[in-house]
């Protein structure tokens, strides 16, 4: 039978752990709730349980040796299945001469969150930003699986041949910007949308 003491102990110890926990939680609920944490609860085909939407990718890259006007992003902090996707893109179109420029890959919350508030400012409402970039939560690139390509003659081969493997033109306004699913290369693609909107 315990002494006193030794209940008292263990006592002590299981409520300072419970406090532990409780506080570990508590701290998760807030951070959750500011849109600082997204906690992945169930396993995604492709997605490291890693927190893929807070995982920053590049800002820039080296000039598009095609056209200057463009980046050539390295595609950091894509998903693996993506990443793989990509460079058998860029390999196919480069056994048919063409050069792919990544302009724009893999983003973060925050980094979404900067562009659709330079939209705004630009366009002169929430609404006609939205056309052309979503909010974090809507957009493709947040997830890691849409990009960019520039310039337009590249972006117009992927919409020819990527279909094949995976990548699809999504939205109409935007024909440098392909999404990649490996259900596109045996279903097609799905109709084009008139801009990111659905409108």
């Amino acid at each position: 039978m315990p002494t006193a003491h030794a209940t008292r102990t263990r006592d002590a110890v299981i409520g300072m752990l419970m406090a532990s926990v409780c506080g570990a939680v508590a701290a998760l609920g807030v951070l959750g709730a500011t849109g600082r944490v997204v906690l992945v609860w169930d396993r995604v085909v492709g997605r490291p349980l890693a927190i893929v939407e807070e995982m920053p990718g590049p800002e820039t890259g080296p000039d598009c040796p095609l056209d200057a006007r463009y980046v050539d992003e390295p595609p950091d902090r894509m998903p693996p299945d993506t990443l793989a996707a990509w460079q058998r893109l860029r390999t196919a179109a480069g056994g048919d001469g063409v050069q792919l420029c990544l302009n724009d890959g893999k983003r973060s919350r925050e980094q979404q969150a900067r562009q659709f508030a330079d939209a705004v400012q630009q366009f002169g409402s929430a609404e006609l930003a939205s056309k052309y970039v979503l909010q974090p939560d809507e957009s493709m690139h947040v997830v890691g699986i849409a990009v960019d390509i520039q310039p337009l003659a590249s972006a117009g081969w992927v919409e020819r041949n990527g279909a094949a493997l995976g990548w699809c033109r999504r939205y109409e306004n935007e024909p440098w910007h392909f999404e990649y699913d490996l259900a596109y290369a045996t279903s097609g693609c799905p109709a084009l949308l008139p801009s990111a909107t659905g409108s």
